[in-house]
């Protein structure tokens, strides 16, 4: 998912780095508006299985919690002001993760 994910987002025109400046929303992203957050997690959730560790799932934990509330809010915050009431609906029109 994270591939696919990193070519809409350079298809769109936008950047994939969250640190560097959001210039579209993307809108075509059919199950979460965070793909590539999803995707990151949903892979280092996976390998931890895989690999039968439980340190990556432990790490899972405060990890998520860091992505959320350090990186996912501050960015709806950023896109809300950037994008205003475009933004605002888009929000409303899909999940944030799953």
């Amino acid at each position: 998912m994270c591939g696919l994910g990193q070519i809409t987002l350079v298809r769109a025109g936008t950047n994939v780095s969250p640190l560097k400046p959001t210039t579209a929303i993307v809108r075509s992203f059919r199950f979460t508006r965070n793909p590539l957050y999803v995707g990151g997690t949903a892979l280092l959730f996976g390998v931890s299985l895989l690999i039968g560790t439980w340190w990556g799932l432990i790490v899972l934990v405060p990890a998520t919690l860091m992505l959320h509330y350090g990186v996912v809010l501050r960015e709806e915050r950023y896109l809300e002001q950037k994008f205003g009431e475009s933004y605002v609906e888009f929000k409303s029109s899909g999940r944030r993760y799953l």
